[in-house]
């Protein structure tokens, strides 16, 4: 086991000394992004204790999104006329898979991460609870092959840690630097460990006590404990400086911070039991010593070779070549394997976010397109042509099914 010198990752080890960071945030269950990023969002998956699999994409994509049985916290801000956003770091936010997402985005409710910092500055920006998303990896699927998350800014293996720290650092400092910082407070966590190993056996956890809306359930987990540890930091001018915090938390404690701040109840028996963190805001005034920028991230002697900027119409119609001519090469599956669930989640985000303004025929044709995924290139491939529609309205509206022996 190996881990991160404080050279290494100068912001978060910044943070971790000006604030507070927490030695017990556990994952909301011992499973991946897709169910733990749910329990963020809902305080519940839902049932799903796995990545998606076609079966419930194509359930969830009938109904318009996942469902669940006592909404999302999203649902209880709008209950309380209490303003929201989504930044969303690429065109697949994990958030956008969550049912009425589509009219929210038509109402404005998801925005960029430039637009963010920039609407942030504002003394009018209303938002009182802000989720932001980070940059998943272009096309969902990175620069060194299918599923390896690399050219984001989430942390996910195999990316580069660096651009994770660029996030950070410019997402501290808008809001340092912004009229709203006396009155904020920043949570920063990973929705799941990564498969390390770690030392703390996960506790028990009370059980949601939803109901399960769709049948999602792939291992038979009965989310009666948490999983593994998560690093996980809380930042506000309220936060002594320095602070170790042996609490523990799962994610749906931010749901649990915001609905007591509020005053919105809970929405499963699991946020209703989880800790919050307004403790933390131990101080009467605002601190005055906060800094207001944080250490450039390190330099990576071994950089991966990404833009900051999306890839542009012609590298996106490049690819789409590319795919297509590697696709019709293809004739053994054990070179193109089945698609991932991470595939499968991404894909479904693609699909949700072209059907908002598609109409008939065209949005029947994405839904037979996505039905007809049978490998991880097929996905990589329906993501680029969903990037080409959004960005450039570029359509294609030939068949993608390719004849495998």
């Amino acid at each position: 086991m190996s881990c991160f010198a404080p050279e290494q990752l100068p912001v978060l080890n910044a943070l971790a000394r000006e604030f507070a960071i927490c030695d017990a945030w556990f994952s909301s269950l011992p499973g991946p992004t897709w169910p733990n990023r749910f329990f963020a969002m809902a305080a519940s998956s839902g049932g799903l204790d796995d990545s998606p699999s076609k079966l419930d994409v194509v359930t969830s994509v009938t109904v318009g999104g996942y469902r669940f049985y006592n909404g999302t916290i999203f649902d209880k801000l709008d209950d309380r006329c209490i303003e929201w956003k989504v930044v969303e770091g690429d065109e697949f936010p994990v958030a956008f898979a969550l049912a009425g997402m589509n009219l929210n985005a038509l109402q404005g409710r998801f925005q960029d991460f430039d637009d963010f910092v920039t609407a942030v500055s504002w003394a009018d920006y209303d938002p009182k609870f802000v989720f932001i998303e980070p940059q998943y990896g272009e096309s969902g699927f990175g620069a060194t092959g299918p599923g390896d998350y690399t050219c984001g800014n989430s942390m996910h293996p195999l990316d580069d840690v660096t651009r994770g720290e660029r996030l950070l650092k410019e997402t501290y400092e808008a809001i340092r630097n912004s009229p709203h910082w006396d009155r904020s407070m920043l949570i920063v966590t990973f929705d799941e460990h990564g498969g390390f190993y770690d030392h703390v056996p996960p506790p028990p956890a009370p059980r949601p006590g939803d109901v399960a809306v769709d049948d999602y359930d792939h291992h038979g987990f009965r989310f009666d404990q948490l999983g593994p540890r998560v690093p996980a930091l809380v930042i506000s001018p309220f936060v002594a400086r320095g602070v170790i915090d042996h609490t523990t938390y799962d994610h749906t404690s931010i749901l649990a911070t915001v609905e007591r701040l509020f005053g919105l109840g809970s929405l499963t028996g699991r946020d209703a039991a989880a800790a919050d963190t307004l403790h933390l805001l131990g101080l009467d005034e605002p601190r005055t010593d906060t800094p207001a920028t944080l250490p450039e991230p390190a330099r990576n002697p071994m950089p991966i070779g990404c833009s900051d900027d999306p890839e542009s119409e012609d590298e996106l119609l490049l690819r789409r070549s590319e795919l297509r001519l590697a696709r019709r090469d293809l004739g053994d599956r054990e070179r193109d394997p089945v698609p991932s669930s991470t595939h499968i989640g991404f894909a479904q985000v693609a699909l949700m976010k072209v059907l908002q303004t598609a109409s008939y025929p065209e949005r029947e044709r994405w839904l037979a397109q996505f039905e007809a995924i049978e490998t991880r290139s097929d996905a990589e491939l329906f993501m680029v042509e969903a990037k080409l529609k959004l960005r450039y309205d570029i359509d294609f509206k030939r068949p993608r099914r390719v004849e495998r022996p």
